[in-house]
């Protein structure tokens, strides 16, 4: 299959590349390298450095007839989106939506979008969130999530092109950059590795899911290969406080390392966990990393990076 993948020189895309192209598909990333690096792009893959709002990336769409378009380029800082509402939606809305509009054109069959878990739900009426709970987000990263859905579900119903929205939770592992994408693990990490104080905002009892990168890509795979449209809560139905997860990273990279507080940032929610039992039941996907498994992986990766 001919596929375009967008945000591919980034953290998760990244990863998904390389598994589709291992998995003999031909791939196609378009990414300005805003926040993602040359480097992450893998041998063998077509690369177009490209705005994903921009016209030169709808002409790569027209001009290529890309079957399938995994989407993961995003303004993904949720502070940024609360301070900026605008450029947010012009890169997470407006962006697809140009690469769509090129897509039913060229004759696009499949779609498979990185949403959110996160930031898609709010503040929990009960937990594990799954896919029925009520969709309050806080921020307006969470609405132009929420919005894609909306827009990738009327292109459904539109012009027949199928999609599968993938609700990640908190995605952490190798790659993730601890500054353009600011996951805590990844910030925690580098920090604990150059004796630097890492902070924990608010009291730190906020807990997440984190779901592991290597459980998301086999969620992706999983995606593209399902007939039908529908949308899917991608993490682990477990919680963890960053209290907890500071003390573990901790633990591992900086033993002598105390926690610091500070005031909590606007914009964030207090809790999130995701129910996953429908992309167990629809997609045939359960995560198979434990938190304790993925942490050792990202603190060697983290480790690797800095002595090289």
């Amino acid at each position: 299959m001919k596929i375009l993948v967008s945000g591919g020189a980034g953290f998760i895309a990244s990863h998904v590349s390389e598994a589709l192209l291992a998995a003999g598909h031909d791939v196609h990333i378009l990414d300005d390298l805003s926040g993602g690096r040359r480097e992450n792009v893998p041998d063998g893959a077509v690369f177009h450095e490209m705005d994903i709002r921009s016209r030169e990336a709808a002409d790569c769409m027209l001009e290529h007839g890309f079957e399938a378009f995994v989407h993961h380029a995003a303004q993904m800082d949720v502070r940024k989106s609360v301070a900026d509402p605008r450029f947010d939606a012009t890169v997470n809305i407006l962006g697809l939506l140009n690469i769509m509009e090129a897509g039913r054109r060229a004759g696009l069959k499949k779609v498979v979008f990185a949403s959110t878990g996160g930031a898609i739900y709010g503040e929990p009426d009960y937990a594990p969130q799954d896919e029925r709970h009520a969709t309050r987000p806080l921020s307006p990263y969470g609405v132009a999530k929420l919005c894609s859905e909306r827009y990738l579900d009327y292109y459904r119903n539109q012009y027949g092109v199928p999609f599968v929205a993938l609700r990640y939770g908190n995605v952490y592992g190798p790659r993730q950059n601890p500054h353009g994408e600011a996951g805590v693990i990844a910030i925690f990490a580098q920090r604990m590795l150059r004796r630097e104080q890492a902070v924990v905002y608010g009291d730190g009892l906020q807990t997440r899911d984190y779901v592991y990168v290597d459980d998301v890509v086999q969620a992706n795979l999983k995606a593209l290969d399902y007939d039908e449209s529908g949308i899917f809560n991608i993490g682990t139905a477990t919680e963890t406080s960053v209290n907890d997860l500071f003390d573990a990273l901790r633990d591992r990279m900086a033993p002598n390392m105390t926690r610091r507080h500070e005031a909590e940032r606007p914009g964030e929610q207090r809790r999130s966990v995701l129910g996953c039992a429908l992309a167990r039941e629809a997609l045939g996907w359960v995560p198979r990393t434990t938190l304790a498994q993925g942490l050792e992986k990202t603190a060697a990766w983290f480790e690797k990076r800095m002595n090289s």
